[in-house]
This record gives C-alpha cells, sequence and structure tokens, in this order.
C-alpha cells in the first residue's frame, strides 16, 4: 500500500481538522476532506471510502461530546438509529448496482428549500421545555431516518443538512438538532464504511492520519457549538448548505 509523502502527510492532516470541526456542527465535511483526498491520486472508489473512514471517526467523535453534554435525546434516536444502519446499508449496496449521479439534480431542489426555510424562520431556538414526541412526529422521524440513511450510502452529499434540518422540524432548538443528527449520521457512516471494508475500497495509510485529525477537529467543534450555540451553528449551517448547493450545480454543469 502506498505511503503518504510527508508533505502529503501534513496537507492531509490539516484539511482533515478543518473538515472534522465542520462536519462535528453541521456536517458537510466531505466538501474540504474528498478534494483533498482526490489530490492523492487515489481512485473515485477509493476516495469515498477512505473519506468514509475518516467521516465516521468524526461522527464518533461528536456524537460521544454531544452526548456527554446532554444535548441528545438519548431514547429518540436509540431507536432511529438501526433505521438509519440499515437505510444506509441498502443505499451503499444498490450504488454497486446502478450509477447515483442521477440524483445531482434531483438534490439541488431539497437543499435550497431547507436553506431559505432555515433563513426566513424567524426562531429555532425552541422554548426551553422538552421536545413533544407525538406519534405524528415519531413516524415521521422513523421513516425520515430510513430514508436519509438510504440516501446517505447511495449518494451522499447534504444528508447532515437534511439530518440537522429534520431535527429542526421536529421541535429541537439548533445545538439539539445538531446533536441528533451526527448519531444518525454515525449510524449511516458506520453501515457505508462497512461496505466499503467489504468491497476493499479503503486506503489507510491516507484514512489513518487524516481521520485522526478529524477527531481533534470533531471534538474541538463539537465543543464550540455546545458552548455557542444557535449563535454559532445557524450561520454554519446556512453557509455550508449553501456550498453544498453551488457545489451539486458546479459539478452537474460540469460533467
Amino acid at each position: 500500500m502506498e505511503i503518504p509523502s510527508l508533505d502529503m502527510l501534513l496537507f492531509l492532516i490539516g484539511m482533515g481538522f478543518v473538515a472534522g470541526f465542520i462536519d462535528s456542527a453541521v456536517g458537510g465535511g466531505g466538501l474540504i476532506s474528498v478534494p483533498a483526498l482526490l489530490l492523492t491520486g487515489l481512485p473515485t472508489n477509493m476516495v469515498l471510502g477512505t473519506n468514509k473512514l475518516g467521516g465516521t471517526l468524526a461522527s464518533l467523535t461528536s456524537t460521544a461530546s454531544f452526548l456527554f453534554s446532554g444535548k441528545i435525546n438519548g431514547k429518540l434516536v436509540l431507536a432511529l438509529f438501526p433505521l438509519s444502519f440499515i437505510g444506509s446499508a441498502l443505499g451503499t449496496y444498490t450504488v454497486h448496482l446502478l450509477p447515483s449521479d442521477f440524483l445531482r439534480p434531483l438534490v439541488v431542489g431539497p437543499l435550497i428549500i431547507v436553506l431559505i426555510y432555515t433563513l426566513f424562520k424567524k426562531r429555532w431556538d425552541g422554548n426551553g421545555k422538552p421536545v413533544d414526541l407525538t406519534a405524528g412526529r415519531k413516524w415521521a422521524a422513523a421513516v425520515s431516518a430510513l430514508a436519509l440513511g438510504y440516501y446517505d450510502g447511495f449518494f451522499g452529499p447534504g444528508t447532515g443538512s437534511f439530518l440537522l434540518f429534520l431535527f429542526l422540524l421536529i421541535g429541537f432548538d439548533f445545538v439539539g438538532a445538531s446533536g441528533n443528527a451526527k448519531v444518525l449520521n454515525l449510524a449511516s457512516n458506520l453501515a457505508s464504511l462497512a461496505s466499503f471494508f467489504w468491497f476493499h475500497s479503503v486506503h489507510i495509510g491516507y484514512g489513518s492520519p487524516m481521520g485522526l485529525s478529524m477527531i481533534v477537529g470533531a471534538l474541538a467543534g463539537s465543543q464550540l457549538a455546545i458552548r455557542q450555540g444557535s449563535r454559532y451553528v445557524k450561520p454554519l449551517f446556512v453557509t455550508v448548505t449553501a456550498l453544498l448547493i453551488g457545489k451539486q450545480i458546479w459539478d452537474y454543469l460540469h460533467v
């Protein structure tokens, strides 16, 4: 297995920290880590698998950070975790049967709706009371967890934004929504990573140092999100979602 040069190693470590920092709060770290890994010259499937290794480590770190801070609804996400895992496993299996690029133009519309709705809704901070999880909300969360898990395994871009927005709609504030979203993102990442390992599409030499730096970035980013709350998470969420929209449009126009 190819050993990265010192320059490439330092580059991946730096980009991994930034990606983990961003991903810990609102997702979207792949905007940083995937282009960085592409510069190594690895084939695309290996880039995606190696990136999933770092993303899984970052998700695990930020999930633990949010969990210890008490910002996660344990009962809810424990019920949704297997749905997200199963959905992602099915999505990753499907992508080996047919190409997923046709989803690129379809995902831009929902991302734009998420962005506009978030910008124009005056208050996302909740009322300080526990979220009322009605039967309807539970069913909506269950279906969404399965569907978004499948989407993450099949295509991926924007999953963090969609998950965070889901929990906002249920009634959580930005920090609570971010924490709960990271748990489901961890589930889908674990299933997808296992599939990439099965197909020998993970480069440990590149993925390990980048993954370790993503752990540090995720720890720093999640702690900042917990301390600063919505005044930090909301602007970052809006910025990352806007960048995701721009990237999907760019990729579609330059295929």
